[in-house]
């Protein structure tokens, strides 16, 4: 009796190790490489890192558009620092903006993305709900949930078919064509090939994607879908410049550094924020207001010049571009790096 349960466990360990070297070698013959998980445990470990000397890391945080535009392995060879990455996709970074500035421990460096429709929206926005959720884990993540962290990392840097967004069940029921109901907004599903994240949590466009234009329109649909949002009342601007001022203010009171980027954007992306989002009274009075130095990518030739391929982030070889371009223009404005003179 014990032979037979032996060989039914082994033939059944075969067959489960069998399947699951076969599904890790599907999904890699159809070009995916290893991603992981941007989820509440990944931007805790990077909120963990803040703490490190003002002249060992910079700190970033915003929307999607800085996760994909700064390439980090650059940035560290350029500068000799860390880049510690907390924004968040579809997201303000206000709420992280200000648990920065509540935390008496940072004196770092702070780099701001800056995208108008997110970053001006009112408190208690949509647009807050991912870095509150983040936050609230980091303050009570468990030694329990912080070993799982790492144990399901070693098995995420091995293991294409682990991405919970792309190839879990849920990914596959989503994929269901549905009917639209009245009343019911339709699901924006994105392309499985349209972006990657490393450990870091720097996000990547696929390769196959800038060279897609059917899986760009897929993207650049969701974005037009988006655009018939009411424009941000200049009461409610005010509110939220004011709200930044205090917090900056305090962050640069403790000997930190803030300063606000104007990432790229291009096509029916650019135009609508043009119109909804006038310089002048929302980049410029930000400015004005906060005190704060300020990067747009306008007023640099050698970023202005980026056409995103669906509209709203860089693809690779550019995001390398603007990420040398940015190293130095933050040298001109007066920031120190570890390396000393990035320009020679």
């Amino acid at each position: 009796m014990t032979s037979h349960f032996l060989k039914a466990g082994l033939l059944a360990l075969v067959l489960v190790v069998g399947f699951v070297v076969f599904w890790e070698c599907y999904w890699r013959s159809k070009g995916f490489p290893v991603s992981y998980d941007d989820d509440e445990a990944l931007w805790s470990d990077k909120r963990a890192m803040v703490y490190e000397p003002k002249e060992k890391a910079t700190v970033f945080i915003g929307s999607s558009r800085i996760k994909f535009d700064l390439n980090i392995p650059v940035w560290e060879q350029l500068t000799g620092e860390h880049a510690i990455q907390l924004a968040s996709v579809g997201s303000s970074p206000r709420p992280v903006l200000k648990d920065l500035a509540d935390d008496p421990a940072f004196k770092g460096k702070l780099v701001i993305d800056v995208t108008e429709h997110l970053f001006f929206s009112p408190t208690g926005a949509p647009s807050e709900k991912i870095p509150l959720q983040n936050l609230a884990y980091y303050r009570k993540v468990t030694p329990a949930q912080h070993t799982s962290f790492l144990l399901n990392q070693g098995l995420e840097s091995q293991l294409v078919f682990l991405q919970k967004n792309t190839f879990s069940l849920n990914a596959f029921l989503d994929k269901i064509p549905i009917t639209e109901r009245p009343g019911i907004a339709p699901a924006r599903l994105f392309p499985a090939k349209f972006s990657y994240v490393d450990f870091n949590r720097q996000t990547t466009i696929y390769d196959e994607f800038v060279s897609d234009t059917g899986l760009q329109r897929k993207v650049t649909n969701i974005w037009s879908a988006g655009f018939k949002r009411k424009p941000l009342r200049s009461d409610s601007v005010e509110l939220v410049i004011e709200e930044v001022k205090q917090c900056t203010d305090k962050i640069k009171q403790r000997g930190g550094q803030v300063i606000f980027v104007r990432t790229p954007s291009s096509g029916s992306y650019l135009a609508k924020e043009k119109k909804d989002c006038p310089r002048e009274k929302f980049w410029n009075r930000l400015l004005a207001v906060t005190g704060c130095a300020g990067i747009h990518y306008e007023d640099y030739p050698q970023i202005a010049h980026f056409i995103c391929p669906e509209w709203s982030h860089l693809k690779r070889e550019d995001g390398i571009v603007f990420t040398r371009s940015l190293v130095q223009i933050l040298q001109q404005k007066g920031w120190v790096f570890a390396m000393g003179d990035v320009s020679k």
